[in-house]
């Protein structure tokens, strides 16, 4: 009887523990960007034409396309994707996930959590980049570290995910620590430089100006065993929706190019965004 009730009241107490709105996770996730949030100053100003003058024709066009021409030039920018199906590895069912993230313009600074379940078990992640450092920690059960993704292919794989989502936060593009390099009307060059890593890919636009894609060979897969190797990667948007005036894209996918086939890893939907203009 004794035992019986000490694993009732065990169960109960995993349950409880599962289903409670505090997690370690997530509060480490509020600690990081409440820090960086606390380092960052106010860009000033608003875009002008000056700016964007000595950029790419298709990167000068996505400028004038998404409507930040004469809008304040934004310090940092939150992201919420309601509706993502996520998947682990090409041999694992699709999760639906919960994705917010946050982008800094100063410095290339990126945080993101990922919420979700495993067979009802609560699974947590974040994905950063912070101070030229990448790193990558899945957490289960709110308690229970799965791995944590550290060194040198992660700080370029982070740092190159900055590049790829750096027109969504134009004030992020225009920073001297990214190259841009022209190559047509529709395409784009980039390569960007921080603290001694550096990382590039391509840009595609098109004939209105709208970012459709970012590729690159700048990113390693690491699998669920732990093998990790070279594969193309892109960045695939689309759908652009005006809100206040700018727009973004509505859809946003995160695509693994094996030589076995294309996975789409990261099909995001229900997105918002919010830009920060002061300190």
């Amino acid at each position: 009887m004794i035992w019986t009730l000490a694993v009732v009241a065990l169960i109960s107490g995993i349950l409880i523990w599962f289903y409670i709105p505090y997690s370690p996770t997530r509060a480490e996730f509020a600690r990081l960007t409440g820090y960086q949030m606390t380092k960052t100053t106010n860009q000033g100003g608003v875009f002008t034409s000056a700016d964007i003058a000595e950029l790419p024709l298709p990167v000068q066009k996505h400028f004038q396309y998404c409507g930040y021409m004469g809008k304040s030039k934004m310090s940092n920018m939150n992201i919420h994707f309601n509706d993502v199906d996520f998947v682990l590895s090409p041999d694992k069912p699709k999760l639906k996930i919960k994705y917010i993230q946050y982008n800094f313009a100063e410095q290339p600074d990126r945080i993101a959590y990922i919420d979700t379940s495993l067979y009802g078990i609560p699974f947590e992640g974040i994905d950063a980049y912070r101070n030229g450092a990448g790193s990558m920690k899945g957490v289960i059960a709110k308690a229970f570290t799965l791995f944590d993704q550290k060194g040198a292919a992660m700080d370029q794989a982070s740092l190159v995910t900055c590049l790829a989502e750096s027109l969504f936060l134009p004030t992020l593009a225009l920073q001297d620590y990214i190259r841009w390099e022209k190559i047509d009307e529709t395409h784009a060059g980039a390569v960007i430089n921080y603290y001694g890593t550096s990382a590039g890919g391509i840009f595609t636009f098109d004939d209105n100006g709208a970012m459709t894609s970012f590729t690159t060979n700048d990113r390693e897969h690491t699998d669920t065993k732990g093998n990790s190797q070279k594969v193309k990667w892109s960045a695939v948007c689309g759908d652009y929706e005006e809100v206040d005036g700018i727009k973004f894209p509505s859809n946003l996918k995160g695509v693994w190019h094996f030589e076995t086939g294309d996975l789409v890893y990261f099909d995001g939907r229900d997105i918002s965004v919010k830009y920060d203009v002061s300190k």
